[in-house]
């Protein structure tokens, strides 16, 4: 929790990792461009006083990651975003076993979101099967850009990525994450494009579908996609810490979302470690819309504490505190309350 001029902020962070980017993981010249991708986001974009060196930055461990999120960053409960990578890393990027051996040490704490890639056909449904069992999934990330053999990318609304779509929705799986913003090299700047966004997410209606990064630098493809599609969400992690380095850019980012998408629909997402959340959220409470750009609405407090967790909250079931939620939501968990134990 997150406490600043009396008010508390439930915070989520909705984009976390542990991740091995160690030479011995490299299975190719493309591993170390991908994790040399990263350390430059990291390094260009954080406050100089929060800037990791390079080998703690390539492999930093559970220890450091439950410390930075939990010890120092304020956050209440946070949610892995699953990154596999095969074809460039022996042991994948994203640590499973890692991730998840935690979130069953921290059920409380932490929500795993595994990986499928629909290009796996027959095989891969098997495998999301077991994996649905096995990490009790609520949710999934799609890397839509990620290599496999000599494809260099898929679309979501492909044949083959409806049927797994599909086979969510038999499974229980209902929030779709999907990374659709800036380039990590080596993968292709197309194949993150936003517009398959608009086919799923109008086909399937009961799948929430959260566009990692809110599209950029497509936001404005994003905006006119999220506006009318009551199920497609933004996760701001990339897009947060330019309250850093351009903070006009950011305002704009925040206030164009804020008018098309509304702020029900807006998450925070730190992707740790590339960001750590504690400075994160300090400058977002902290943040307002520039006085010289008027076509942006002020951002209110309670549409702060919706973004920084409540928002996710509702997305995943989490059980707020009482003391935590805006007014309207306890009392509509009071009523509920009442419902269940037959009041009239």
């Amino acid at each position: 929790m997150y406490e600043k001029d009396g008010e508390k902020y439930y915070v989520v962070d909705g984009h976390v990792h542990i991740w091995d980017g160690r030479a011995s993981n490299h299975k190719n010249v493309h591993g170390k461009q991908f994790i040399d991708c990263f350390y430059d986001y990291h390094k260009n974009l954080s406050p100089e006083e929060v800037v990791w060196d390079y080998d703690t930055y390539t492999y930093y461990g559970a220890e450091r990651f439950m410390k930075d999120l939990f010890g120092e960053g304020y956050v209440d409960h946070a949610i892995f975003q699953a990154t596999l990578l095969s074809d460039f890393y022996h042991n994948g990027f994203g640590q499973t076993e890692e991730a998840f051996g935690l979130t069953r040490q921290h059920p409380d704490k932490l929500t795993y979101n595994h990986a499928y890639d629909p290009r796996h056909g027959e095989a891969g449904l098997a495998q999301l099967r077991r994996d649905a069992e096995r990490f009790g999934l609520k949710g999934v990330k799609l890397y839509t850009a990620e290599w496999h053999g000599d494809s260099r990318g898929y679309k979501l609304d492909e044949p083959w990525s409806r049927r797994y779509l599909e086979e969510c929705l038999e499974l229980g799986i209902r929030n779709i994450h999907v990374h659709k913003g800036p380039t990590i090299r080596p993968l292709d700047r197309d194949a993150f494009d936003v517009a398959d966004i608009d086919k799923v997410a109008t086909d399937y209606l009961d799948l929430n579908f959260v566009v990692e990064h809110v599209g950029l630098p497509r936001l404005e493809d994003f905006c006119w996609i999220a506006t009318q599609e009551s199920n497609v969400y933004g996760g701001l992690a990339v897009a947060m810490p330019f309250i850093h380095t351009r903070p006009r850019y950011f305002a704009q980012i925040i206030g164009e979302l804020l008018y098309w998408i509304g702020e029900d629909k807006i998450l925070f997402g730190s992707d740790y470690a590339l960001w750590t959340p504690k400075w994160l959220v300090e400058k977002f409470v902290d943040f307002q819309i520039p006085a010289d750009m008027p076509e942006y609405a002020p951002i209110t407090t309670d549409q702060k504490k919706k973004i920084l967790g409540l928002n996710a909250a509702a997305l995943y079931d989490l059980d707020v505190p009482r003391q935590l939620r805006l007014p309207t939501q306890a009392g509509d968990a009071d009523a509920e309350v009442a419902a269940g134990a037959g009041a009239p």
